[in-house]
């Protein structure tokens, strides 16, 4: 196999590959019959142009235990920035792809492959949380009161509702204003893979958004909207020009984190964490999280159960037979 130097972010497609055909129906087959959002589906044609670059054998049934060895050495050794080393969490993410391509060629194309569950991915760490404590999130909260910026209400909203709905950031920048129900303080929301859940609204996060939509003297559908920047161009009557992105969101939080003192830089999706850790400290069953944060998988919602558990290790300490004192 040719193992010529690449980079993932050239985007030329490798020319005349006979896997070619087969990529290209498994990203139709994604669209038109998982229904996938276009930039996930983005995101697996270019993992598996990387593939493709690799020079894999022409009959995909070929793709065997030692093709995937030498893959893997590729990844390592031929993908990155300045053609460095990748994380074997980033190299997972190529293995990931590849598995889905061969479950597809095997159950749609009706072909003898090796089957996707012999892919091993490479061992990593273990997933560093980030998680803010009670006084970190009060004080973040709070900081938007503190503050002399115009937008002050808008961004008190914005933080209580990540904090209250636990919701991921893309999901808040697509909210309108009649997606939000406040008075019986709950909402359906669409997340990943086009999933409907239903998110709930705190007393202080219902309070936060009527105090902010009160000031708005416009009837742009938007949620949440910038205050600054031009006002004509491109702005229609759905006020989608003005919708906040985000980066915006992530500007945000950052800006307030440093007002309030806290030094570990959170991000929007630290409040998700921190929500999620909150409610398992006070009582909430693994299964009620997951619902509420939208995982599809339970062993997403897992990686806060040792957070969630710092008796544990007194626990041990002091109970088992092999600990002196």
């Amino acid at each position: 196999m040719h193992t010529q130097k690449t980079n993932p972010k050239n985007k030329k497609k490798v020319p005349h590959h006979p896997l070619r055909v087969y990529v290209d129906r498994y990203l139709s087959y994604l669209t038109a019959e998982k229904n996938l959002a276009l930039k996930t589906v983005e995101n697996y044609q270019r993992d598996l142009e990387i593939f493709l670059r690799f020079n894999p054998p022409a009959n995909p049934i070929s793709i065997d235990s030692d093709v995937i060895r030498k893959y893997k050495v590729f990844l390592r050794q031929h993908i990155g920035r300045k053609e460095s080393n990748l994380k074997s969490s980033t190299v997972n993410m190529y293995l990931i792809a590849l598995r889905g391509f061969l479950r597809y060629l095997a159950l749609q194309e009706n072909l003898k492959m090796l089957p996707p569950e012999k892919i091993e991915l490479l061992r990593v760490g273990d997933r560093v949380i980030k998680v803010l404590t009670d006084e970190q999130i009060n004080a973040l909260l709070a900081a938007p009161l503190n503050s002399k910026k115009p937008q002050a209400l808008r961004d008190t909203a914005i933080l209580e509702m990540l904090f209250s709905t636990g919701m991921r950031v893309s999901e808040l920048t697509k909210l309108n204003r009649d997606h939000v129900n406040l008075k019986t303080r709950e909402m359906s929301i669409v997340g990943k893979r086009k999933k409907v859940r239903v998110v709930f609204i705190t007393d202080t996060a219902s309070i936060a958004v009527t105090k902010y939509l009160d000031t708005r003297d416009d009837v742009y559908p938007p949620l949440f909207i910038r205050t600054s920047g031009p006002k004509t161009d491109k702005i229609t009557s759905s006020g989608e020009g003005l919708r906040l992105t985000t980066r915006s969101i992530w500007n945000i939080v950052h800006h307030y984190s440093l007002l309030s003192g806290i030094v570990t830089d959170p991000s929007p999706h630290t409040l998700r964490h921190t929500l999620a850790t909150i409610l398992l400290r006070r009582g909430a069953d693994l299964r009620s999280v997951q619902e509420i944060l939208g995982h599809e998988d339970i062993s997403t919602t897992q990686i806060y159960t040792h957070i969630t558990n710092p008796q544990l290790k007194e626990i041990h300490h002091k109970f088992h037979p092999r600990n002196k004192n």
